[in-house]
């Protein structure tokens, strides 16, 4: 059967993608005896089986491919038409996570002016020229939430803190065995929309990445990136980076910063100051090696000493994961089931509210509030005030 397509609108596709024709005829090719060809998929007509292949793919409905009107194409509608480099090389996985999210955030904007809801900017935009401590200190007294030693809770409480001003925080979860798995760990959306990838192995790099993209808000500068800690001392990250860095290690360590500064060389001789690194770790949420890489940054520690650190904590790491998956297999072979199901991403208090005023406005029926919450209608109640 061939329907009609508006060869206008895959092609808007394929540049938000920054892919050719070529590139997705491979990809939705895969498992066909006869490859299908850029003549199959650019025709004016096209085959229904082969345009629910492309939506595989791209995930738009197929209705989006049939709608004559001419699709938008703005600044406004991409961060892929706001800027054509970021920091981090983006796969396909990380490239149709941003456009979930760009969507999302562009329809709440759509459901707040329809619900007459103002959701203004209440913190400055500030200068890469101030200095990133000052400002993370004078942000700490608004915006850092009670400590909680649970990290899953701390995460939780500074989304929420950060709901009081209007930024809204949102999580995305990939499963283990997801075939295009997004290569980014967070990014910034303007005017305030913060993105980030669950790490359930390792909430600490997670509350990182929020501080490092809450920099990026208060300068107003976007970015789609994947932190790598052991690039926290490279003196080749440019301006903005080095800021956004700086600000979220001041953010987070606060006051304890003066234990770093006591230090005057972390080496064999003095165990690296483990036991301080391990008590400020744990009364900060920031990782052990994120702080040996300031201690790189800051001169008090070799980069050989660094790099025997970094390995020994990788392999700790890996013995851990080994560990665990050989419980599983364990567990399996004695016929024990562990419940273990997708962990949910959690929810901003903003998210929540601008839909429940959407919902008792009739700008969303309680189908598209529940879609919009990814709950079942029968956990309605429960969000409703």
């Amino acid at each position: 059967m061939l329907v009609e397509q508006n060869i206008s609108r895959l092609n808007h596709l394929l540049k938000l993608y920054n892919i050719s024709a070529d590139e997705l005829v491979l990809y939705i090719s895969e498992g066909l005896k006869t490859p299908l060809t850029n003549r199959d998929i650019l025709s004016s007509e096209i085959k229904v089986n082969t345009l629910k292949r492309i939506d595989k793919f791209f995930k738009k409905g197929l209705n989006y491919y049939l709608d004559p009107k001419a699709p938008i194409e703005t600044n406004e509608s991409s961060i892929f038409f706001r800027k054509n480099k970021f920091n981090a090389d983006l796969n396909i996985g990380a490239k149709k996570i941003v456009n979930q999210f760009e969507e999302l955030k562009i329809s709440l904007s759509a459901i707040s002016k329809l619900s007459d809801i103002k959701i203004e900017r209440e913190l400055p935009i500030y200068s890469i020229n101030q200095n990133p401590k000052v400002v993370a200190l004078e942000l700490r007294e608004k915006l850092y939430p009670v400590f909680d030693n649970d990290l899953r809770e701390f995460l939780k409480n500074s989304i929420s803190k950060l709901a009081a001003f209007n930024i809204l925080v949102f999580e995305f979860v990939e499963t283990w065995n997801k075939k295009e798995r997004a290569n980014i760990d967070g990014f910034y959306l303007n005017p305030n929309v913060i993105v980030l990838k669950r790490h359930q192995n390792s909430f600490r790099r997670e509350i990182f990445t929020l501080a490092h993209e809450l920099g990026h808000y208060l300068l107003n500068e976007e970015e789609i990136e994947q932190l790598e800690l052991s690039n926290f001392s490279n003196n080749n990250l440019t301006s903005v980076e080095r800021w956004c860095n700086d600000f979220a290690y001041h953010f987070l360590v606060g006051e304890l910063d003066v234990e770093i500064e006591k230090i005057n060389s972390a080496n064999s001789i003095n165990d690296y100051y483990y036991e301080k690194i391990n008590f400020i770790s744990n009364q900060t949420h920031i990782s052990k090696i994120a702080l040996y890489t300031r201690l790189l940054y800051l001169n008090k520690i070799s980069q050989k000493d660094y790099n025997l650190i970094k390995a020994d904590f990788e392999e700790k790491f890996q013995k851990m994961q080994e560990n665990k998956l050989k419980q599983k297999e364990s567990d399996k072979l004695m016929g024990i089931k562990r419940g273990g199901s997708v962990p949910k991403p959690i929810n901003s208090p903003l998210l929540i509210s601008t839909l429940q005023t959407a919902y008792y406005e009739g700008v969303l029926s309680e189908f598209e509030f529940c879609k919009s919450l990814n709950i079942q209608s029968d956990k309605l109640s429960g969000y409703l005030i």
